[in-house]
């Protein structure tokens, strides 16, 4: 059975910031794509990043680029979320996820695709 667990989240100030950590156990770790997504009060879940199987490739939304940093580790089981400069709409609950039968090289940025999902970690971020 595959686990998915977030920590790291938290409050901050302005242009403090923070990094989000997820373990993924029970799986193929290696072989998943990585996600990370966010969802704030009444609204959908949007993309923010993910990382390829590989781990050689990542890929951004628009807002976050060149601030957030997503890796990952696989002898640990665990991906990262660098979050750097946070702005206050960047608060939100944070969810990390897996996507199981990854090409390789693949990037993927849909929700929908995923199939492991973590129970999430709040980011709250103050003026």
């Amino acid at each position: 059975q595959v686990q998915v667990v977030e920590s790291g989240g938290g409050l901050v100030q302005a242009g403090d910031s923070l990094r989000l950590s997820c373990v993924i156990s029970g799986g193929t770790f290696s072989r998943y794509a990585l996600g990370w997504f966010r969802q704030a009060p009444g609204e959908e879940r949007e993309f923010v990043a993910v990382i390829t199987a590989s781990g050689g490739g990542t890929w951004y939304t628009h807002s976050v680029k060149g601030r957030f940093t997503i890796s990952r580790d696989n002898p640990k089981n665990t991906v990262y979320l660098q979050m750097n400069n946070l702005k206050p709409e960047d608060s939100a609950v944070y969810y990390c996820a897996g996507k199981s039968n990854s090409y390789y090289y693949e990037i993927y940025q849909e929700k929908e695709l995923y199939n492991y999902w973590g129970q999430g970690t709040q980011v709250t971020v103050s003026l």
